[in-house]
């Protein structure tokens, strides 16, 4: 069963700060730089917290995950969810165009 994950963090060092963007991108999309809505399974959340646990400085640097429920009752909108100015499309999640 999959669920909304929110990711946000706050990372100190720029090299550091690259490393986390790429793995938090590997496994969701982005709404702001350092704020992703992923869609994951307790594996991929494992995955993903077991990554950033890699690079992280966990002195000064600062992951958080908000778990916002089951992917499968809310679609691929984050739940609750409201934008005020530009809204980013969503990815067309399992479509390959040729």
């Amino acid at each position: 069963m999959r669920h909304h994950v929110l990711v946000c963090y706050d990372v100190c060092d720029p090299r550091r700060l690259r490393k986390v963007h790429g793995i938090v991108r590997d496994f969701g999309e982005p709404l702001q730089y350092s704020v992703f809505s992923c869609q994951l399974t307790a594996q991929e959340r494992a995955e993903l917290e077991a990554a950033l646990l890699e690079v992280l400085d966990q002195h000064c640097d600062q992951v958080l995950l908000v778990d916002l429920g089951q992917a499968e009752i809310h679609g691929h909108a984050v739940p609750g969810s409201r934008v005020l100015g530009k809204a980013r499309k969503p990815a067309l999640v399992g479509v390959i165009v040729l």
